[in-house]
């Protein structure tokens, strides 16, 4: 067993030598797809998997990180903890459970501490039918201008613009005016793209391949950014189906003691999304029966997690910034996916080992 803090890793480069290095470990399969980009070391991206069991196991467990780049510290120290943990790895195997982890679901924001892909796309909002019209966020268009303003930090009169548009609205249609996603402002927040992402596609490859003959499939996506501190919300991941929902509460809800929440029925702390990434699985391994949630874990206040993604959107508008602003920016950044600290980090993985051996429990069963 490693030590919880020695799986974390303080940049993508080295959290990715750490993965690489558990899994082959291990002895694992592992495949890497690599961006057709390079790193903010120069380093090569790339998203990588390791399957830990059969490659016909009918029942699978993906644990995916990274799908919003800088929350991939987060989610790579548990993938990571995950591939050293000996108990866990035989609870898996003994119960016939494949498990496929997805490491840096967007390398180049993980290196570049960005939320988004190269593109400047949330890949969570990436998953659209780009054949037809895409979902309208008129609140968005209200608020673009307020929220990427010509001078960070803004000006008083800013501050006191978005605070009067909180102030007559709330701060419930605020996040999600902010984060629901949208597809008119390429240079703006929760950008959802006009076009599949190589995220996308890649991702989509990786289910058609080593997804594609299992029956059931389990999927824990690993988040950081919404609610309370070091809490790890279960939130639904699944179409808007009571068969599924009764299936993901049954697994993970813990009697009650662990709740599932769902966008549905606004019981979570996130708004309603669409172009949502486990879309995919329907679409690319339809001969599966799907159960999946996003483990959403909190950092800082939601106010403070969306002026840390304003100010990264202007620096990528204003590259020519200060070196001391681009560097306060960054850091900002890191700290609204990130706590570093021995205590958050344990309770991250403690959440997540639990829900990992609740999938296992709810496959075989």
């Amino acid at each position: 067993m490693i030590e919880i803090r020695d799986a974390f890793s303080p940049t993508y480069a080295k959290a990715r030598v750490k993965f690489l290095e558990a899994a082959a470990a291990a002895g694992l399969a592992i495949r890497s797809h690599e961006h057709p980009l390079k790193g903010r070391e120069g380093e090569t991206l790339a998203m990588d998997t390791a399957l830990d069991g059969s490659p016909d196991a009918e029942q699978l467990l993906i644990v995916s990180s990274a799908c919003h780049g800088a929350e991939g510290f987060c989610g790579s120290g548990v993938q990571v903890h995950a591939l050293h943990d000996a108990e866990w790895r035989a609870k898996a195997r003994d119960a016939g459970v494949a498990v496929l982890y997805i490491h840096a679901l967007n390398p180049h924001g993980f290196s570049w501490l960005r939320r988004v892909t190269h593109e400047n796309v949330d890949l969570n909002r990436n998953f659209q039918d780009f054949s037809g019209p895409l979902p309208v966020n008129e609140d968005y268009a209200d608020l673009h201008h307020l929220l990427l303003p010509h001078e960070w930090p803004p000006t008083a009169e800013n501050e006191a613009a978005v605070r009067g548009w909180i102030a007559r609205r709330g701060m419930t249609a605020f996040q999600a005016a902010i984060t629901m996603g949208q597809h008119r402002f390429a240079d703006g927040l929760f950008f959802g793209g006009t076009a599949p992402t190589w995220n996308n596609d890649t991702v989509r490859r990786v289910l058609r391949e080593q997804a594609g003959r299992a029956r059931r499939v389990a999927w824990i996506d690993l988040h950081t950014g919404l609610g309370p501190s070091g809490l790890g919300e279960r939130i639904f991941a699944c179409r808007d189906d009571a068969a599924a929902f009764a299936r993901a509460k049954a697994w993970w809800g813990g009697d009650g003691a662990t709740p599932i929440t769902s966008i549905y029925d606004g019981s979570s702390t996130s708004a309603l999304l669409t172009g949502l990434m486990w879309v995919s699985i329907y679409q690319e391994c339809p001969q599966a029966e799907y159960t999946g949630i996003a483990l959403e874990y909190g950092t800082v206040p939601i106010p403070e997690v969306i002026d840390a993604l304003r100010g990264d959107h202007w620096l990528h508008q204003h590259p020519d910034a200060p070196a001391e602003l681009q560097a306060a920016i960054k850091q900002r950044v890191k700290d609204a996916f990130y706590t570093d600290t021995d205590v958050w980090r344990g309770q991250i993985v403690s959440q997540a080992r639990q829900a990992m051996f609740q999938a296992v429990d709810g496959l075989k069963g």
